[in-house]
């Protein structure tokens, strides 16, 4: 089968394929793997009824049989839409996904000009003859990765060390006549090549317009904060570009259409949710790009803040279900956690812990194991959660007193008298920037859940008195990146899976 495949004006593919797809999803799938895209997309095609006006692509049939043209439409991510009111039917993904996992493995190399072809194919039939490796011109050195690079980027621009070892790997299984004698590997020198062209690449871009790019390379009186950095906390899309056919008024126009929804009695939430992922794009642009203060955020964008939108939000920048991986992942560990909290308040040391744990022999309930061991982490850890972790009388003083310089965190309200190192709860409250932006949880994993959502959703940095807890429950708990933890919480994690209960 035979297929025109038009991603933009400007870049348009011939893709021949063996098989027939037998669904339009499997055909999505094919072209993901073999054109490197990334996304959500719908499809069109010249239907022939129709005189070869584009129609949308919804049954695999209505497609011609032998040869065929497709238009790829990208949309914030058709996948992470949600068509009930129940955030809890958002589909389930393995808690372990993460970027690096969008990754395509092995790497599809793509073609490169007709001289490099066939001056490869050449090279190749000698290699195979007697092993011989070429000499390989700077020119077509060039050319490799520059078409290399142009792949790569359209996957992310910001590839990790195990995606570059990933492309020199597959390069040199397809052409093995550029692998390197001098090399082990015989694809190291591949690997330093481009990452050095890839860094060259993102200044063009940059220079196109590139958001992903742009973002990072703020100077001067363009940039509202400070500069910003890469995805760091493993994000799939941290500030993805524009769906196709949405202008910049046309989200705006949509951004308000969220302010009027938010302000009826009955609120119409699956409308709010097409509406929130249609302008993702605009809103972590906002987000990621303008640093705006919390206020401003919530001023702008009123419907993020409530835990249905947290938890959509989440999943439309990590592709992973908040909630879901969250209280899983914390399940495994909570028996552990509290067998190793145990161990180290036996020697008398961290009587806060030893306080913590107290209150589960009170009461072993599972809510109560799951508070202990995420209130007990940070003293086990060695860090101060006193600035994050607050708690005061829900009927004494004022939040407002409560709140004071507490600039990321939850604040805990009980009921009665505070004996215990965690009371009774009457209502849980996630703070930034000394607002409430979401309350009226009635327990500390909850609250917890939609701490470490917001932080995603707002783009913050982890609060610097508990960084290597929330490193903790990113990289352990939640599998989001786990390969890049710490040497601290490498070190806790192994502790934990070689500890016998």
């Amino acid at each position: 089968m035979l297929l025109r495949v038009v991603l933009c004006e400007t870049d348009i593919r011939r893709l021949s394929i063996e098989n027939t797809p037998q669904s339009v999803e499997e055909l999505c799938e094919v072209l993901r793997a073999n054109l490197s895209l990334r996304g959500g997309f719908i499809l069109q095609f010249e239907d022939p009824a129709f005189k070869d006006q584009l129609t949308n692509l919804t049954d695999i049939r209505d497609l011609p049989e032998e040869r065929a043209t497709l238009k790829v439409l990208f949309t914030a991510d058709a996948a992470l839409s949600v068509s009930t009111l129940d955030t809890a039917s958002l589909p389930s993904l393995s808690s372990g996904e993460s970027d690096s996992q969008q990754w395509p493995d092995p790497f599809p190399i793509p073609q490169f000009s007709h001289d490099v072809e066939l001056t490869l194919q050449e090279a190749n039939r000698r290699y195979a003859k007697d092993g011989s490796v070429m000499v390989i011109p700077k020119g077509m050195k060039t050319d490799i990765l520059d078409t290399l690079a142009d792949s790569m980027s359209k996957i992310s621009p910001y590839p990790e060390r195990q995606h570059y070892e990933n492309v020199a790997k597959a390069l040199v299984e397809k052409h093995p006549s550029l692998k390197e004698p001098g090399s082990g590997k015989g694809w190291y020198g591949w690997f330093h090549s481009l990452k050095f062209k890839l860094g060259n690449y993102r200044q063009k871009l940059s220079a196109a317009g590139c958001p992903e790019v742009r973002v990072n390379k703020r100077i001067g009186e363009e940039a509202k904060g400070s500069r910003v950095k890469k995805s760091k906390k493993g994000e799939v899309h941290y500030c993805p570009d524009p769906p196709e056919g949405l202008s910049a008024e046309d989200m705006e126009g949509k951004r308000r259409m969220i302010e009027v929804e938010m302000l009826k009695k009955d609120l119409d939430h699956q409308r709010i949710e097409e509406l929130m992922s249609a302008t993702f794009s605009k809103r972590r642009k906002e987000i990621v790009g303008d640093q705006p203060l919390i206020g401003d955020v919530m001023t702008r964008w009123p419907a993020m803040f409530c835990e249905r939108q947290v938890r959509a939000e989440f999943k439309r920048i990590v592709s992973t279900d908040l909630l879901e991986s969250f209280l899983n992942g914390l399940d495994d560990l909570v028996p552990r956690l509290l067998e190793v909290y145990e161990a180290v308040t036996k020697s008398g040391k961290k009587p806060a812990l030893k306080a913590i744990l107290d209150c589960v022999k009170k009461d072993n309930t599972n809510e109560r194991r799951r508070t202990a061991a995420l209130l007990g982490l940070p003293h086990y850890l060695s860090e101060d959660p006193s600035d994050i972790i607050r708690m005061c009388d829900a009927h004494g003083e004022s939040l407002a007193a409560a709140m004071k310089g507490m600039q990321l965190g939850l604040l805990i309200g009980y009921e009665g008298d505070n004996q215990d190192a965690f009371p009774e709860v009457f209502d849980v409250a996630v703070v930034v920037e000394e607002n409430i932006v979401l309350h009226n949880f009635k327990d500390v994993p909850s609250s917890f859940t939609m701490l470490l959502g917001i932080i995603y959703c707002v783009t913050l940095e982890y609060p610097r008195a508990m960084k290597y807890s929330f490193e903790f429950l990113q990289k352990v708990v939640m599998k989001i990146k786990p390969d890049e933890a710490s040497a601290r919480v490498h070190g806790v994690r192994n502790k934990l899976l070689r500890y016998k209960l």
